[in-house]
């Protein structure tokens, strides 16, 4: 069957892109593509496909193991670290070699080679964000320390043996459809990889649209429409907590009142460059043995990104007489990234910490070689970058280099309506670092001792990451390198004239937010903000709120827990934000002046459970009412302010209603009257109700069909028959499943830290790269519905059993 379904997929894209004409989709010639020998039957894997192997490799120093369970989960043995490492690299090329490739085209800006000029814009702002220039600096670090060397060294050599190895007929099937090759892995792709990681979680910035909008609202205002701590935040480190005073002082440029805060002439807007989802996130938490039922620690961890297929993540274990890891780990770098070991096990979520910021520089003329800076004119670093563009010349972009990082806007890139105020970028993520070391010992750690080492090692993206060990120890970090701000530094573009407006240190590592076993039993995170308004330090970020509220609330009131009350905890559907939401909506609509359609639609809302399951048209009734209220709100003002993308969070919102039913903003600018909250309540129901009659005649009201979630193929074209859509699963936004449309939990993982490590795990996709294989998305369904599958967590010394199905040697020659 599934061998049926690859070869109709693929006739039924080969169809439309001759059905419209679009070589660029097809760029092999069709005799070639369809070839038995070289094209895409070469593809199709047997349902009962053979993975054991003998491979003689002289790179490999002594003789090591794959065994592969029935989930094609590889669990690597091997007697030292290089022959660990090169197994993982080849393997990782094996199963996703397509894959981890095209992440580094993206990373370093070089799609145009791949898809043509379609993709310019986006290869720009890539190169004009200054990745490469970022993965460079990293490269310097890991080819600096001897440990990172050598894996780095022995991963990719597992890579190239792979790719050398491989013949064309054998090429992943997006090689064929897009005709092109690979490369040879080098460390610098693994580099990029890591920068395209702290791109997706540090790569945020609302400085541009900020600036615009204090132009219109002023700062006075905008910090009633952005606060940074808001009312009903639960922190992840909690209340109460007393923080010591702190050891870096920022202080704010004399001007920074007048030429900073006030409403300049700095106001224009540009078309940015493509932005991070700003839903990117996770959830993770560790509860001590005293609330468990087995007396041993616990820990949890989903991380929330865009799900595509191929799978973000591979599952794996690697053993060698130093560790013995396993869990996930990412298709193009070296390491188990989120998992569990003999003694310890650790998650992550993103910090939200905004750590990229923007500088208004002036070049002395159109070369962009020299720019004004403390008084006198600079030299800047000039990086000529050749885009290349498939089947058209290449496009040349010059960037500058300045003290602050490279020059990501000017009159030449994007578009900009104000052309002669270039912007340069500093951002955290490109200073040099060695990230890979925090994994090499973090996959080795026994203890707390040894966490908080290898934790010194992250420095961007900032991260929660969350410890658990069998000594009986909790524990969380908020770990990163952070810039120590004077308050509101960075909200807004700042001047780069001189060095007045520059970071002035960054805040030490132990005083960082953290806490270990603390009294109430578990430590958690979900993207809040670190801590409350006691903490000495200006955090401003993009901080979730109600995830962080409804787990802490579950985790304070439970007792006795076991693996499967985590396991419906991460899978828990109830909406928090509905919940202190639907009261206010409720009371101010005048229920009167609706007729009895709208009034049937009022009483599902009113009746539903709160809960975002699938076969309910409560959740689809309450987001299109919310979505629309909020239209109605801020529209006006955000419209004519020309940033009608950037708007209040949801919390600011019903927050400021709950404390002002007059809040200012609920009238219309645009009206001779006055609105009241009762108008805006009955105008945003009334358009809802509209909204759900069009929905309904298209079966489309309940939840799981409004929100029809769906994993798209990596390259996201309709052409690509690769995806899966409409999966049963509920959930969403400001929910514990934060199930979206295509965005949500990642890797679900549960591990119960007793004498003998058990451990659930789950993500939605399948170990292969391959879509011919059935092992390239058979996850998914058990993933969909809240299953999970017990992680055979092996030991060196078990005996060969039912679990190895297949087994690849690997030997020296």
């Amino acid at each position: 069957m599934r061998l049926l379904y690859f070869f109709v997929s693929l006739v039924i894209t080969i169809a439309l892109i001759i059905c419209f004409g679009s070589s660029a989709w097809l760029p092999l010639p069709l005799g070639r593509f369809l070839s038995p020998q070289q094209g895409i039957w070469q593809n199709a894997e047997p349902v009962n496909q053979d993975f054991s192997a003998l491979l003689q490799m002289p790179q490999i120093k002594d003789r090591a193991t794959v065994y592969l369970d029935d989930r094609l989960v590889p669990h690597i043995v091997a007697n030292n670290e290089e022959d660990a490492y090169f197994i993982q690299g080849y393997l990782h090329a094996k199963f996703r070699l397509w894959q981890m490739e095209f992440q580094t085209y993206a990373a370093a800006g070089r799609l145009s080679e791949i898809v043509g000029d379609v993709a310019l814009d986006y290869d720009r702002g890539k190169r004009r964000l200054g990745m490469v220039y970022a993965a460079e600096n990293m490269l310097k670090e890991l080819e600096a320390n001897p440990l990172t060397k050598q894996l780095t060294d022995s991963y990719t050599a597992g890579v190239n043996a792979y790719i050398n190895s491989l013949p064309e007929s054998r090429l992943p099937v997006e090689y064929k459809l897009l005709g092109y090759t690979p490369e040879h892995w080098t460390t610098l792709k693994t580099a990029l990889f890591v920068k395209m990681m702290s791109q997706t979680l540090a790569g945020a910035s609302d400085d541009l649209p900020m600036t615009k909008a204090r132009a219109f609202f002023g700062d006075k205002a905008l910090r009633v429409l952005f606060p940074q701590v808001a009312d009903s935040l639960d922190p992840v480190i909690p209340k109460g907590t007393l923080f010591p005073p702190p050891s870096v002082l920022p202080v704010a440029p004399a001007s920074a009142d007048s030429l900073y805060l006030g409403r300049d002439s700095l106001a224009g807007m540009l078309k940015e460059i493509e932005k991070p989802d700003p839903g990117n996130g996770s959830n993770n938490w560790a509860v001590s043995g005293a609330k468990t039922q087995s007396g041993a620690p616990i820990l949890c961890n989903d991380p929330h990104l865009t799900l595509s297929l191929p799978s973000i993540w591979y599952e794996m274990q690697m053993t060698t007489p130093t560790m013995n890891a396993y869990g996930v780990s990412f298709p193009g770098a070296p390491g188990v990234i989120i998992g569990f070991n003999d003694s310890i096990a650790f998650g992550f979520t993103s910090s939200e910490r905004d750590v990229l910021d923007y500088y208004a520089v002036q070049f002395k003329d159109g070369s962009k070689s020299q720019y004004k800076f403390n008084h006198e004119w600079k030299k800047s670093d000039i990086r000529i970058e050749e885009i290349k563009i498939k089947d058209k010349p290449s496009l040349f972009d010059t960037v500058a280099y300045t003290v602050f990082g490279p020059v990501t806007y000017d009159n030449s890139f994007p578009e900009a309506t104000l052309p002669n105020t270039p912007l340069a970028t500093r951002w955290k993520a490109h200073d040099a670092s060695n990230e890979l070391l925090m994994w090499y010992y973090l996959d080795r750690a026994n203890n707390y001792d040894d966490y908080l080492n290898a934790l010194q090692y992250f420095t961007c993206p900032g991260h929660n990451v969350a410890f658990a060990s069998k000594s009986g120890d909790i524990a969380i970090w908020q770990q990163g390198t952070f810039p120590a701000r004077w308050n509101r530094q960075g909200l807004y573009i700042m001047p780069g004239e001189d060095s007045s407006y520059m970071w002035q240190g960054f805040i030490p590592r132990d005083e960082n937010p953290h806490i270990k076993n603390p009294e109430r039993g578990f430590v958690s995170s979900a993207n809040q903000r670190a801590a409350d308004s006691s903490y000495p330090y200006f955090i401003p970020g993009s901080y979730d709120l109600y995830r962080g509220i409804a787990i802490n609330r579950k985790l304070k009131a439970m007792e006795g827990i076991t693996p499967e009350d985590m396991m419906k905890l991460q899978t828990d559907n109830y909406n928090v934000f509905a919940e202190t939401a639907r009261p206010l909506l409720l009371k101010y609509i005048p229920a009167g002046k609706l007729n009895e359609n709208e009034k049937k639609y009022l009483d599902t809302v009113a009746n539903w459970s709160l809960y975002n399951n699938i076969d309910l048209r409560g959740p689809t009734l309450f987001t299109l009412w919310f979505d629309n209220l909020k239209k109605q709100v801020w529209d006006d003002e955000f419209e004519k302010a020309g940033v009608s993308d950037l708007l209040p969070s949801d919390p600011t919102l019903i927050e400021a209603l709950l404390r002002d039913s007059a809040f200012r903003y609920i009238d219309n600018i645009s009206t001779p009257s006055t609105e009241t909250l009762a108008d805006v309540m009955l105008a945003s129901f009334k358009k809802t109700a509209a909204n759900a009659d069009s929905l309904d005649a298209q079966n489309k009201l309940t939840w799981g069909a409004f929100k029809n979630t769906t994993i798209y193929h990596l390259l996201k074209t309709k052409l690509m028959p690769f995806a899966r859509t409409g999966l049963p699963i509920g959930g969403g936004e400001h929910v514990i499943n934060a199930m979206k449309h295509d965005h949500g939990p990642s890797w679900r993982m549960v591990v119960s830290l007793e004498k003998e490590t058990t451990a659930y795990i789950v993500y939605p996709g399948g170990q292969s790269g391959n879509p011919g294989s059935v092992y390239y998305d058979n996850f998914v369904d058990k993933w969909a519905a809240g299953g999970y599958y017990k992680a055979w967590f092996m030991q060196r010394e078990e005996n060969e059993g039912e679990k190895k199905l297949w087994k690849m040697e690997f030997v020296g020659r």
